[in-house]
């Protein structure tokens, strides 16, 4: 089974109704060059609001049902046939999440995801508005493939894919906001954020698509400048396609889903790992309930 991907990146302002017409305007040039699952980057609907600490932005969230945005995209999706994940700021009862609607090729809602990693980083400011995610890590059945979708910071622990690929999610999407760091402006990470999700490609054989937001944006006095940089990988986690540090626009690539999956089969890493030696993962210290070879009961105590 052959499925054409795509990953978009644009800029954002506050112009709310603008992002939204840009981002559409990016899901229907994917499909239109043949992309069947389109991923648009994290919060897309605004600027980060996440640089620094305003109690009104709280009021950007919506309740996952009565979000006017993904009732729009879900009517995209039906009308394109296409699989959209999208990001959103989710209210939902007292609590804020980081979340992802995953919109199949009907326009129903397969999947909801609320991202589990929350950073406290300067001009990170998320533990301020988001809750950590009670979904857990999810694999969505869609017309296109078994999916599995995380948000930005999940894609910097493995676990996070390999639980999904565990479920049978057959490609990663994990949508993006990040760029440059207000105490270290020496600091790129680019490479480093792009060969951590090759390295999730690699060690699980299947391809990852990731999708960051382009441009400068600022709260007050503080600023940052996102480095886009989106990329499409195959199951090896080689580069198939990728995207400038600047530019709007969106990447495609084709994959074959028969063949990674004869392939993920035959390279024996699901067959061969160990689930009983690794208590420690579920600690924070790698000791406590854990004897170094065998995990207490099989939790924490």
């Amino acid at each position: 089974m052959n499925v054409t991907v795509a990953s978009t990146q644009m800029a954002c302002s506050w112009d709310i109704a603008a992002n939204i017409d840009r981002a559409e305007r990016l899901v229907r040039e994917s499909a239109r060059a043949g992309a069947q699952i389109i991923l648009l980057q994290e919060l897309f609907e605004t600027p980060y609001f996440c640089i620094d600490v305003q109690e009104q932005h709280f009021g950007l969230a919506h309740a996952l049902q009565e979000s006017a945005t993904i009732k729009r995209f879900q009517a995209v999706a039906r009308e394109l046939e296409v699989v959209l994940p999208v990001s959103f700021f989710e209210h939902a009862g007292l609590a804020y999440y980081n979340a992802v609607a995953i919109i199949d090729a009907d326009g129903r809602i397969a999947g909801h995801y609320r991202k589990s990693h929350i950073p406290q980083f300067p001009v990170y400011e998320e533990k301020y508005y988001f809750s950590p995610g009670d979904t857990g890590f999810l694999a969505v059945d869609t017309r296109y493939g078994r999916i599995g979708v995380a948000v930005c910071w999940d894609q910097w622990f493995p676990e996070a894919a390999r639980a999904m690929v565990l479920q049978g999610a057959e490609i990663l999407f994990y949508p993006t906001a990040i760029g440059s760091e207000l105490y270290s402006p020496e600091l790129d990470s680019k490479d480093h954020w792009q060969t951590v999700m090759r390295g999730h490609a690699a060690a699980n054989v299947v391809p990852v698509v990731a999708s960051n937001r382009v441009g400068k944006e600022s709260s007050g006095e503080l600023g940052m400048e996102f480095y886009g940089s989106s990329f499409i990988t195959d199951c090896t986690g080689a580069m198939l396609a990728t995207a400038d540090r600047s530019s709007e626009g969106f990447l495609t690539a084709t994959l074959d889903l028969d063949s990674s999956r004869e392939y993920r089969r035959s390279w024996g890493v699901f067959r061969d790992h160990r689930p009983d030696l690794y208590g420690a993962l579920l600690t924070l210290d790698g000791k406590h309930g854990f004897d170094g070879k065998h995990a207490t009961s099989g939790r924490v105590t």
